[in-house]
Formats: structure tokens, sequence, C-alpha cells
């Protein structure tokens, strides 16, 4: 009732829908104009339109007479577009640019919720929009300005071989016979960026009449937005029940094939991506990203995902190579396809795929040369399996891009065996078709490792090197003992200072650094895709190479800081998902790969001036512990920021507060008297 009282009604409005111009109004969103061209004195000098690509190309006059006007310029640029000549074919007839040209793209692939409104004498009447295009300007008198020059440098080129005239009038023709075009290479024209573009430049324009803003025939044609009739006949849709009308704001996502917008292959739109088939959903991701811990497809999938299905759907299109889910070649590479770079057909494709990713089940470094004299294949060929999965070190080879997880495998034995026998039967395979000998099979420091891989936990490593401590402390209590017996039997060096004399302690605690410099190699390589390399260890703890810190700090740092000034306040759930949606649109191979803890995003977080608001959610409250966790942008330079901190200490001493109480507090702290909207705008 106080929230009712807070906000009261104060005008009741009609609404009528107007047909008159259903499936004719476009809104056109017009550049910021300079001062030169101005609202009220354009002319549109010509208008035109491609009906079926809905593509508008409007010409508007330009105030020469303007003082922000520049005419040296404007001279400049028609003398490099027509030349020193005037004649009808001149873009620019006055030698003075003084007009400019924009075209129309598509603003909404889906405008069904867009709507004009006009409101007259308390009535609000809306007409359905068909088409909202936004006008950008065209250019295409720069190539017009380039093709003039290239034919002047040509007939200068001319002019200086004219002696050679005579010798150029006999050449020699060969002639070529085109072979019959196949179904594939049809298909694949068909679908070029060139072929499209020709069959939309093959569209006749049609061309418009423009009526000014004060004309009379605008004025009538303005006059069919408002609704013909008032009667309850011509407004039915406006009278629903209260579940329709709600259905007619919110209709389910449901687009048609031909309504969705044509993107790049790498790009995704994770509205439509949620409603497909889980399957369907997995195979493009992993199809996009090739390379992806189970953790992240579990929070790119959304929340309620249930785990046991998303492990059945994976290993129908990703193998398990060093705890991480790699994309199958098959998927790829489908059957009746062929390499982009030598035309090798899919089957060899998949092969030499899988010995790679085989090897890196082997070990985390693969060398380029290695896999080529193996698979035979072409070096592009070879060079894009690797960056599907690999970063290139200098002077090392090709090193996995994810660190070993862990994790995944403890908690899923079951599924790390069954993807250890597939690999076992692809080894079979592969020493078939490229008669591997045996240092192929056996990975690198082979001497290092024992039969078996040894997998040793954190506490066996603490008291291995307790252990070393110990015994390095008695080896050098042995040893002053002997240097002090010695001191006692010379009386001569009695008296001598025994300060030099220098012992290394090394006390026992838990919090001692560990050497385990003894252990290196007992548990060097990965062996069947299991872990045992203690470099990828401190990647996945979030310990990167020296010279990589700086750059993924950077990285980091930028998305923390733009994420923060988009949304002030975040859940750790919530920023996590984020990151997790962004690694997604990176391209393989990015720095960010390297491996972010928990830790490393939640430091960088507070180092980019943002703080922990420490609310106190109920005991019995459902939420996991990242969701707890709330951080805010503590200080965004704007003039809200004092009202933002009253705000957020307002929530660390209570999670749920009154609004009346909250604007008492903001006027009480801030010094003045906030009005309703300036509370809103804080509260959002």
């Amino acid at each position: 009732m106080a929230n009712e009282e807070d906000d009261p009604i104060i005008q009741e409005i009609d609404v009528f829908l107007a047909r008159s111009l259903l499936e004719k109004l476009y809104l056109f969103q017009y550049p910021i104009r300079p001062a030169s061209m101005t609202y009220d004195d354009v002319t549109h000098l010509s208008a035109k339109i491609k009906p079926k690509q809905q593509k508008v190309e409007l010409e508007m006059a330009i105030d020469t007479l303007n003082p922000n006007y520049c005419r040296s310029k404007g001279e400049q640029i028609a003398l490099n577009v027509d030349g020193t000549c005037t004649d009808e074919t001149s873009t620019y007839s006055s030698k003075l640019m003084d007009k400019q040209t924009f075209c129309s793209s598509q603003a909404a692939s889906n405008v069904s919720r867009y709507a004009a409104a006009v409101y007259k004498k308390g009535e609000l009447h809306l007409t359905p929009l068909h088409g909202i295009l936004q006008l950008r300007p065209s250019f295409t008198y720069l190539d017009k300005a380039d093709a003039k020059h290239r034919e002047r440098e040509a007939a200068n080129e001319g002019g200086d071989s004219s002696q050679d005239e005579a010798e150029d009038d006999v050449k020699q023709i060969t002639v070529r016979f085109s072979r019959p075009e196949t179904e594939q290479a049809r298909q694949r024209r068909v679908q070029s960026y060139e072929f499209l573009q020709k069959r939309q430049a093959e569209e006749h324009w049609v061309h418009l009449h423009y009526y000014g803003l004060k004309d009379s025939r605008s004025e009538h044609e303005r006059q069919y937005l408002f609704s013909q009739g008032h009667g309850l006949a011509e407004n039915t849709e406006l009278i629903k029940s209260p579940s329709e009308y709600l259905m007619m704001l919110m209709p389910p996502s449901v687009e048609e094939e031909n309504d969705k917008p044509v993107a790049p292959s790498n790009v995704l739109s994770m509205a439509q991506l949620r409603t497909l088939p889980l399957a369907d959903q997995i195979k493009i991701l992993m199809k996009n990203v090739k390379v992806m811990p189970f953790a992240n497809l579990m929070s790119l999938l959304g929340s309620g995902t249930d785990s046991t299905a998303v492990l059945r759907c994976i290993q129908q299109v990703a193998m398990l190579v060093q705890g991480n889910w790699v994309v199958k070649s098959d998927v790829l590479y489908p059957k009746d396809t062929s390499s982009p770079h030598s035309g090798v057909p899919a089957e060899v494709l998949c092969r030499g795929r899988d010995f790679v990713m085989w090897k890196f089940t082997q070990d985390r470094w693969v060398v380029r040369k290695e896999v080529a004299a193996v698979t035979k294949l072409c070096p592009e060929d070879v060079k894009d399996f690797l960056e599907h999965m690999s970063v290139a070190r200098i002077n090392k080879g090709w090193e996995f891009m994810l660190p070993y997880d862990e994790d995944f495998v403890k908690k899923h034995p079951d599924i790390v065996q069954r993807q250890h026998m597939l690999w076992m039967g692809i080894q079979a395979k592969l020493e078939k078709v490229y008669n591997l000998l045996k240092e192929h099979l056996t990975p690198k420091k082979q001497e290092a490792q024992s039969a078996h891989p040894l997998l040793v936990s954190g506490e066996q490593r603490v008291n291995m090197a307790k252990a070393k401590v110990k015994q390095n402390y008695g080896q050098l209590e042995k040893e002053f003992q002997k240097q002090k017996a010695e001191m006692k039997s010379n009386d001569t060096s009695a008296k001598m200072d025994v300060s030099n004399i220098r012992i290394k302690e090394e006390p026992v605690s838990d919090e001692e650094p560990m050497d385990t410099s003894a252990y290196e190699g007992m548990n060097n390589g990965i062996i069947n895709g299991l872990h045992a390399e203690e470099d990828s260890t401190d990647s996945l703890n979030g310990h990167l190479p020296g010279g990589c810190i700086d750059r993924v700090a950077q990285e980091l740092k930028a998305f923390v800081s733009s994420t923060f000034k988009k949304q002030f306040v975040l859940t750790l759930s919530e920023l996590k998902r984020l990151f997790n949606l962004h690694l997604a649109s990176l391209p393989p191979g990015h720095t960010l790969f390297s491996g972010i803890s928990d830790k490393m995003l939640q430091d960088m977080v507070l180092d980019t001036g943002c703080k922990q608001i420490l609310v106190p959610f109920p005991p019995q409250t459902a939420a996991s512990p990242d969701e707890l966790k709330v951080y805010a942008l503590w200080e965004a330079g704007d003039t809200y920021d004092q009202h933002r901190q009253v705000l957020l200490e307002i929530f660390s001493k209570n999670y749920r507060v009154r609004r009346n109480v909250i604007h008492n507090q903001l006027s009480q702290e801030c010094g003045e008297d906030l009005n309703k909207q300036e509370v809103d705008r804080v509260l959002k």
C-alpha cells in the first residue's frame, strides 16, 4: 500500500491501433549532421529504393554558404572526383562538393515489436513499423576519384610507350576451354560473397519523389498515422485477456529461418542458441570454440542444465585431451569436403588431426615438423590443426593451450577410462596407417618416468619437503658440532671469532616453501590423457609464465573495467558467467586462455576500484557461495558517486530496505532533497 501511495496514477490514456500505413511505414535513423547540414534547411535532391532488399539511397544538398563549410576542401574533393573538365557525367557540376549521399542498412531483423506513436487530444495512436533503416554516408565518390587517378597514370604510361605500338599490334592469344561445373562447385559459387553481391546489384532501383515536411501531401499522409475508426471493431487487437496480452508483450522466441540475420560462422547469438536442442547447442559451441573445459561449457549452457545429459552429448562431438574437451575431427571436416589449402579430402584431414590430438594426450608439447613428417600433409593444414588446440612457443614447439583439468579427472573417472579406451583404438588405427615407430609411440623424457604415471598429491609433496628439510638440518648440525670440537682441541683457535660460521637453519613449518627439485622428474608428461606435468599444474592455479603476466593482466583488467562500467553491481557468479561468455567470443590461442583462477579474477576486481559489499543475506538462503559475494563499482566518476556509496552502505547493513527509508537516508547523507526521479536513477 505504501508503494502505491508513492506512485499514484496521474492520467489514463486511450490507445488506438492505426492500420492505414500497415506494412508501409519505415523509420529512418539519420547520423549526427554537421553544422553545415541542419534539419531545417536540408534539401532531398533524390531518393530511390530497392524494395526486396529494403535498401534506400538518399542524396541531400549541403549548405555551401554556411560559415562552417570549408570551401577549399569542397573544391579539392570535387577536383579529385571529376577532374578539370565538367560534363553530364560529373558528380559535382558546380565544381564544389555540394551534396552528400546516404545509404541504408537494416538496424533490426525483427521489427514486429516496434511502432510509431502519435499523441493528440488525450489519445495515443500506434502504427506498427515495417522496417528500421540506418542511414550512413556513402563514400563511392572516393572510388571514382581513385579510378580517375589510375586512368591518368595509365594515359601517361601509354604516351611514353607510343613508339612500341607497332610491335604490340600482333599478340599471341591463348584459348582455354572451361570444364563442366560440378554440383559441389556450383553450390560454393552460389554461396560466395561475390555471387550474393551480384544478385543484389541486379535488382533495379525504384526512384521516389520526396515531399518536404510542410508540403500539403506530407500533411495528408501524416493523417494516416491516426486511427480512422474508434469503434471496437477497429481495435480488436487491444481487447485481450491478461494472459493473451502478456503473450503479445513477450512472445515465444521462435523465429523463422529466413528472418534470422546472416552472421559469420564464428559469431553466436546466445538467445538463438538456447532455443536449440541440447545436443545441437553443444555441437555449435564446440565447433566454434574447439577446446573447452567442462566447467566453462556448463556455464555457457545456463543454469539448470543436467550435467549427466551434457556428458552424454559432449562425448558424441568431442574427445578428452588433458582433462579438456577437444572437438572431433569429423565435426570440423565433414564427409565430402576438402582442405581449402591443398584440396586433400576430409578423411585424410581427420586422420592427421587425430594424430595431433593423440600426441597431445602423450605430452604437452608437439613439434610441427614431426607432425608434417608423419602425416605427409602440407604445412598450412598442419598449422591449422595445431592452432585449433595449442599455442606456439619460440624455440620450444606448440604447447596445449589449456591447463590440465585435474578436477574433472577426479570427479569423472568413468568418463576418463572410457575416453582412454577410445584413444587406445585410435592409436591402433594410426599405427597401421602411418607405420608409427617406437619413438612416436613413447612420450618424451621417458627416462624420467616410471612404467606408470605417478600422481603425487599436495600432502605428499609437503611431507617430502619436510623430510628433506630435516635431513639438511641434521647434516648441518653435525658439521657444526665437528667444527666446534676442532676449535676446542686447538688453544690458538679458541679465541677466534666464530661469528663467521653461518648455520643454515631451515625451520619445519607448513609455511616453508617446498623444495621439490629432487622430485621434478617424478611426474613429467601425460600418459593416455592422465596429467603428470608440473608446469600445467602451476598454470591451473593461476601462475603464468613471466612474459605473459603483464599482457594477461591488461586483458583481464580491460574486461573487468568495461563490465563494471556497464553493470555497477555484480555477484561473483554473474561475473564468472560473463567472463566465460567473453572467452567464448575470443579467437583460439588468446592470452586469456592461459588460465584465470577465481582468486585472480577477484583480485583484479578489487584493483580496478571496486569493493566487496558484505550484504547480510538470511541464513536460510539457497544461494551458492559465489552468488553471496557481491562486488560494486565504488567510483564511476559521475555525479552520483556519493549517492551510490551511501546506497551500498545501506545494503551492507540489510539486504532488504524500503524505498522511503532509502530516500530519507540519501537526503540526510548527501545534504540535499532528492526528487523521485533522481532516487530512481540511483536505484537503477
